[in-house]
């Protein structure tokens, strides 16, 4: 069992003052926390989508870094190996909107040929996306009943992070990708959303593995919320959340990154076998990163809050490094 507080009702991330809010930090089954960050001072703020399909992978970003907003739609056609992307990076933001409540009002970014907008509401979101080549037309309904994990991550008072991980929501509607279209839906396609807004340290490391099949989940964090007292670890059974509260150890070969990646914990046993990688690479100077997301699948088990062993074989979806200086 986790040793974090479980919260319950709505609360504001910071104080008046633009401080953490103590009673901001625990963890929650819905989307309860106000992001009510002040001025600039290393905020982030993003919203990004992953879509899974058995014939593409879709990565939609929206996000604002005081400085600038990068934004992207990405494709993975999963039977060639072929990569479609579209990046763009926006001087402050400009004209980016991310609401301060997971779930509420209307995310929407313009820029380089890129354009995005999401639609939110009580009953789900509407993901509306195009670049070169691409357009996105989906439609990512709110189960009822259906649980996802919320979790604030103490550095200080002055630097902090709320991330709300949605994983294995449904999704219909179509993907049209160089003059074809396809339609996404059926039991086998999910949506995972990850929201965060927070104020971070410079220099940061981190690891987030999430998968999905009809009925389970899995959503597993690393490295940045260590020495923290949280953690963005939980099972999912037929929508229910399990949150797994100790850290988990992540082994993996930095040298190939398609070798299999092992995951474990007191309530975690978890292989990844990766079928592709995507890279990411920024270097600004003072600004910089390195993402390695690899999309595969996943096999072991996980434990439920009263012990009941839940096989995760045939679950889909990614892990990843990401290291920032930003």
């Amino acid at each position: 069992m986790t040793h974090e507080p479980e919260l319950t009702s709505p609360v504001d991330l910071c104080r008046p003052d633009g401080r953490l809010n103590p009673d901001a930090v625990g963890w929650t089954r819905r989307p309860l926390h106000t992001a009510n960050l002040r001025g600039w001072g290393r905020a982030k703020r993003w919203e990004y989508w992953g879509i899974v399909t058995p014939d593409h992978i879709v990565g939609v970003v929206v996000s604002s870094l005081d400085y600038a907003g990068v934004h992207g739609l990405y494709v993975l056609d999963r039977a060639t190996g072929r990569e479609t992307a579209t990046d763009a990076v926006v001087p402050l933001a400009r004209g980016a909107a991310l609401p301060a409540r997971s779930g509420e009002g209307e995310v929407r970014a313009r820029g380089g040929g890129l354009e995005i907008r999401i639609s939110q509401s009580a009953d789900g979101s509407t993901i509306r996306a195009t670049a070169p080549g691409v357009r996105l037309d989906v439609d990512v309904p709110l189960p009822p009943g259906h649980e996802a994990l919320g979790v604030v991550v103490p550095w200080s008072g002055r630097r902090f992070q709320y991330t709300l991980k949605d994983i294995g929501r449904p999704v219909h509607g179509t993907l049209t990708l160089h003059g074809q279209t396809f339609e996404v839906g059926g039991p086998d396609a999910f949506a995972v959303l990850d929201h965060g807004r927070g104020k971070w340290p410079y220099s940061i490391t981190w690891n987030w593995a999430a998968g999905a099949a009809p009925g389970r989940a899995i959503q597993l964090g690393g490295r940045w919320t260590d020495g923290t007292a949280s953690t963005e670890n939980a099972l999912f059974v037929e929508g229910r959340l399990h949150k797994i509260g100790d850290e988990l150890r992540w082994s993996y070969d930095r040298s190939d990154w398609l070798a299999p990646w092992h995951i474990t914990g007191e309530r975690v046993d978890i292989r990844f076998r990766p079928f592709h990688e995507r890279a990411a690479r920024t270097n600004l100077a003072l600004v910089a990163n390195e993402t390695h997301q690899c999309f595969g699948r996943f096999s072991g088990w996980a434990l439920t809050d009263d012990g009941t062993r839940t096989d995760l074989d045939g679950l889909v979806g990614w892990a990843e490094e990401a290291r920032n200086r930003w």
